[in-house]
């Protein structure tokens, strides 16, 4: 959908290989591409749908000095990691290079979804999580319905869109939580933590 909507340069970072357990959430694969590099399958795909669009791939984890530069360069970080360890050391950097962050997650009927760092006074990823989270609740532990992840990639390009647009409301400040087996939405607020 960013591609899509036009946003001129997109970087995309992932160090694994297409797998037969990707295609029932991550539809941008099909079974031609099991064992290809995901970003260049990405890459070749997204360009297919705007040839006018930059497209910077990373066939690795940005860990460091390398994601540090990355997030700094950029003007919003949309988080599609599957890891508690991941998501502080991109929320660290986006704190510290004050770049807005799009974060989701899901598992099992539900997920949650915020925009943090849009401003000084914004909550950051840890004044929601502790960096001591439970790292077995994940997607490959506990599943996810193959349309979840979907619905929230949606929401974080809009998101994304409208953060770079400066149209509407992003999720500054609340956390989105939909419960899509009871069909049910809610919004949370969140207040910035000042540390101890």
């Amino acid at each position: 959908y960013l591609v899509a909507a036009g946003v001129g340069h997109i970087v995309i970072s992932d160090d694994d290989v297409v797998e037969i357990t990707n295609l029932q959430r991550q539809i941008i694969y099909n079974t031609d591409e099991i064992n290809q590099k995901k970003v260049q399958v990405a890459k070749n795909r997204l360009q297919k749908i705007n040839p006018n669009i930059q497209i910077s791939i990373f066939d690795q984890k940005l860990e460091g000095e390398l994601l540090s530069q990355e997030v700094s360069l950029a003007d919003i970080v949309i988080d599609g990691t599957d890891n508690y360890k991941s998501r502080f050391e991109i929320n660290k950097q986006c704190v510290m290079s004050k770049t807005a962050l799009v974060s989701a997650a899901t598992i099992r009927f539900e997920g949650q979804l915020t925009v943090f760092n849009v401003t000084d006074n914004s909550p950051c990823y840890s004044c929601l999580y502790q960096d001591t989270m439970d790292e077995s609740q994940t997607c490959a532990e506990n599943g996810v319905l193959s349309a979840v992840p979907g619905v929230f990639g949606s929401l974080q390009a809009v998101e994304a869109i409208k953060f770079l647009a400066e149209v509407g409301n992003v999720l500054d400040g609340e956390l989105l939580i939909v419960d899509n087996l009871m069909n049910e939405f809610r919004k949370i607020k969140l207040k910035k933590e000042l540390g101890p």
